[in-house]
């Protein structure tokens, strides 16, 4: 997964987040894709709900709003794709 984004031009950073971590609403001056390895990840994305686990990614353009957060017991690992 983390070749496929850096070859479609992405910087691709990877995270872990704990059982119990959420991200209020906000936005990014940049478009992005978070994708996860591992775990479960609920994501609300300019009022579109999902929940994503292995192998799901999402796209978030620049300037949409969205929050997320960990759903379970099982940590988050994701990857955080920025275009630059």
């Amino acid at each position: 997964m983390r070749r496929k984004l850096e070859a479609a031009g992405y910087l691709v950073a990877r995270y872990v987040h704990p059982a119990g971590t959420t991200f209020p609403e906000h936005s990014h001056g940049l478009d992005k894709v978070d994708a996860v390895v591992s775990g479960r990840f609920r994501m609300v994305v300019a009022g579109h709900f999902a929940i994503l686990g292995p192998g799901d990614w999402v796209e978030v353009p620049r300037g949409v709003h969205h929050t997320a957060a960990v759903v379970g017991d099982e940590p988050v690992v994701c990857l955080d794709a920025a275009k630059i």
